[in-house]
């Protein structure tokens, strides 16, 4: 389990000055966002979710993007930047003798992060597509220093005679694609599914071992 229950907690043991109705007002706007999307949400239903008045929400935000920025910039910049980055440090610092090793450490990682904070990583991956400033951080905070990180460790384990002789950042590329695939379809898209969840984990890491494996 995480050190943490989740994101949000931890943002609002930081973020000491948060009133309650601000505190309110972020937990009903991620749930919202989370469930149909920033464009499909409105002031008005958020402000009925809090318990506040429309009003209240304008004072702190001038209007809905603010609001979306606000929940989401300093949660990338303050908290899920060095979380992630510490979560996942867990599993990459650790020198596992086989990459299959790591793979299977890194996914069993990854699903306790994204159990324990669902709305707000929904969030993400809905909206940065859509919004220039969210992507710009999230490549700024996090993909460009854990992504560096494992392209240390794709070489590590070329050295090793274990992954295919190919450039490190592909490989990263490759593995990152079939995990968070697996991930993304598990738990944001088809999560009412009837999932075989060890199954699908060693047959995503045999898929990705099959493809970069080095041939003896």
């Amino acid at each position: 389990m995480p050190e943490q229950d989740s994101i949000l907690e931890e943002l609002f043991q930081e973020e000491e000055k948060l009133t309650e109705k601000q505190k309110k007002i972020i937990m009903a706007a991620i749930e919202s966002f989370s469930e149909k999307g920033y464009a499909a949400t409105s002031t008005s239903e958020i402000a009925k979710k809090a318990g506040v008045a429309e009003g209240t929400i304008f004072r702190h935000y001038k209007t809905k993007k603010d609001l979306l920025m606000g929940i989401v910039s300093p949660m990338m910049a303050k908290l899920i930047a060095p979380f992630v980055i510490k979560d996942l440090y867990k599993v990459i610092n650790h020198e596992y003798e086989h990459f299959e090793d790591f793979l299977r450490a890194m996914m069993e990682n990854r699903i306790e992060f994204l159990k324990n904070n669902m709305p707000l990583i929904k969030i993400l991956i809905q909206e940065i597509p859509f919004h220039p400033e969210l992507k710009k951080q999230f490549k700024e905070h996090i993909a460009m220093k854990v992504f560096d990180r494992f392209a240390s460790l794709a070489e590590y384990y070329q050295k090793k005679g274990q992954i295919i002789d190919i450039p490190p950042y592909s490989a990263v590329r490759m593995t990152f694609t079939s995990i968070f695939g697996f991930l993304i379809a598990r738990y944001l898209i088809l999560p009412e599914a009837d999932w075989d969840d060890e199954k699908e984990i060693e047959l995503t890491i045999q898929f990705i071992m099959h493809g970069l494996s080095a041939k003896n």
